[in-house]
C-alpha cells in the first residue's frame, strides 16, 4: 500500500474540504507531523484573518461567482450539475458495505474519502464474502474515484488562491493513476 492510500491519510485529505471552523488552524497544526507539507500553508494562514480561509473555501467549493470552479461532488464533474446517476451509484455501492451516506450526499469527495479509508481498514481483516473490502474498494476507485478526481485535483491547484487548496489539489492528484489515456477516456463525462 502506497502512503497515499492510507487510510489515516485519506482521512485527513476528507478533513481538509470541510469549511474551516474557529479550530481549523489548530487542528491543521494537529496533523502537521503526519502531513508535513502543511507547514507552508499553516504559516501562510497564521497571517491571514480566518474569515479569508473562509471565503476561499467557500469560492472554490460552494458558491463561485460565476461559477463555483471546484465543486467536490462527482456528479457535477462528471454529468455537469448535482444530483447526477453518480450519487445513487455511490449511494448503493455503500448499502452493499453495511453503510449510509447520512445527510451528506454521496458523491461528496468527502464522503468517497472516508469511504475508501473505511475499505481500507476492512480489509484487513476480511473474510470470504461476496462484498469483500477489496472489490469495493476496487470499485469504488475505477468506477468513481478516478473518473475525476484527477480533473478535480488539476482544477484546484490552479484555482486556488491558498497554498493549503494547492497542496491539497497536489495530494488529491497522487491518489489516482495520471495516465493521458484515463484523462482521455473520459473526457466526455464532462
Amino acid at each position: 500500500m502506497t502512503f497515499d492510500r492510507d487510510p489515516s491519510h485519506l482521512r485527513r485529505l476528507a478533513m481538509l474540504l470541510a469549511m474551516p471552523e474557529t479550530d481549523a488552524l489548530e487542528a491543521l497544526r494537529e496533523i502537521a507531523d503526519e502531513e508535513p507539507w502543511l507547514a507552508e500553508p499553516i504559516a501562510e494562514l497564521e497571517s491571514l484573518p480566518p474569515e479569508r480561509w473562509q471565503a476561499e473555501h467557500t469560492r472554490l467549493f460552494v458558491s463561485g461567482y460565476p461559477k463555483t470552479p471546484c465543486p467536490p461532488f462527482e456528479s457535477a464533474y462528471r454529468q455537469g450539475n448535482m444530483g447526477g446517476t453518480a450519487a445513487p451509484d455511490l449511494q448503493g455501492l455503500y448499502r452493499r458495505a453495511g453503510l449510509e451516506s447520512g445527510e451528506v450526499p454521496p458523491d461528496y469527495l468527502g464522503t468517497q474519502l472516508e469511504f475508501a479509508a473505511y475499505l481500507l481498514d476492512a480489509g484487513s481483516g476480511e473474510g470470504d464474502t461476496d462484498c469483500s473490502a477489496g472489490t469495493l474498494a476496487a470499485e469504488l476507485w475505477s468506477n468513481h474515484l478516478c473518473r475525476w478526481l484527477p480533473r478535480f485535483a488539476r482544477d484546484l491547484q490552479t484555482q486556488a488562491d491558498l497554498a493549503l487548496y494547492r497542496g491539497l489539489g497536489e495530494r488529491l492528484a497522487r491518489l489516482c493513476s495520471t495516465d493521458e489515456d484515463r484523462t482521455s477516456e473520459h473526457s466526455d463525462d464532462v
